[in-house]
């Protein structure tokens, strides 16, 4: 006779403070995992950058050379660089191992938003508050941009990339989705400025969160709403948005120092999670673990499951 197989075990959320490090670089602006979620950045108004290892709390290195507080950062596929954008309007591509400045690149009008690099990590897209989105060859030693998409009416808060497309949230209230293999443009409108924009982990959706309080999941193909999801607070600020490592659940920030858990198919709310008194500005999600960092005021915290045993504890 044949036992039955062991049913496989939800989703565990993240809801367990493993850590809190003091950033030490003013306020927070944004907090990232690198490509395999064992570093972080955080991004500070104090115009530096800093390179962490977020459950042991270790600080590995700062970078410095903004001239403004830095307000987005990403790291290339095989973490041999960084990239960030900051209110003083420059990309800076940096190499992580020596911590220098590698390019510095001008040519937006206002401060920049957002940042990604391509798969490849040998363009770099930035997002800014001057309604362009900019694609900058890090191997070229031209100061130009190679393209510029500037089809949104207000500025770009949040770019995200993937093989063949570029997916874009701007403060007119439009989802742009670009196709580079077809050359096409897709657009759809939400109708309240959008602040944060990501691909679903499979590909196939669009989340977008927008100044009503509101995230929506598209379609990233037809643009049909998918899900609605409201309980968090989002009026004034730019706050990140995602989804968990197995797409299971909707995470977002929240002006009230939580952040919202929503799940993805029946739009229930499991898990309001505590932060603290303030506004959670940023937060990242572990690629592939249920591991969450947060960002407030000038620290950020680190989340695990309730049944994550770190390593050395005893047990």
């Amino acid at each position: 006779m044949a036992f039955p197989e062991p049913k496989p075990r939800g989703p565990e959320l993240p809801q367990k403070r493993l850590k809190t490090l003091d950033c030490g670089q003013g306020a927070v602006r944004a907090v990232r995992f690198n490509v395999d979620g064992n570093y972080c950045l955080t991004c500070g108004s104090d115009k530096t950058l800093k390179l962490w290892n977020p459950l042991r709390g270790t600080l590995l290195r700062t970078y410095s050379g903004h001239g403004y507080e830095v307000l987005d950062a990403a790291g290339s596929f095989d973490n041999s660089s960084l990239c960030s954008g900051g209110g003083d309007k420059a990309v800076v591509l940096w190499d992580v191992a020596s911590g220098q400045v590698v390019r510095k690149f001008r040519g937006h009008a206002g401060k920049v938003n957002t940042v990604q690099f391509n798969e490849e990590a040998t363009v770099i897209l930035s997002g800014s508050i001057d309604s362009t989105i900019r694609c900058w060859d890090c191997r070229s030693r031209k100061p130009e941009p190679i393209q510029t998409l500037d089809e949104a009416r207000d500025g770009i808060s949040s770019v995200k990339v993937s093989d063949h497309e570029v997916l874009s949230g701007s403060v007119d209230g439009r989802v742009r989705r670009y196709d580079l293999r077809m050359g096409q443009l897709f657009s759809d409108y939400v109708g309240s400025p959008i602040t944060c924009i990501c691909f679903s982990r499979d590909g196939q959706c669009a989340l977008v969160s927008s100044l009503d309080s509101t995230l929506r999941l598209l379609d990233k193909d037809t643009g049909e709403l998918l899900g609605e999801y409201t309980g968090h607070k989002n009026k004034e600020y730019k706050l990140d948005c995602c989804l968990s490592e197995r797409d299971t659940h909707v995470v977002s920030c929240s002006e009230d120092g939580k952040v919202f858990f929503w799940d993805l198919v029946e739009g229930a709310l499991p898990l309001a999670l505590p932060v603290g008194p303030g506004v959670v500005q940023s937060l990242a999600y572990h690629p592939t673990e249920p591991c969450l960092l947060t960002a407030m005021g000038g620290s950020i915290q680190c989340w695990r499951e309730e049944t994550y045993e770190a390593e050395g504890a005893p047990s």
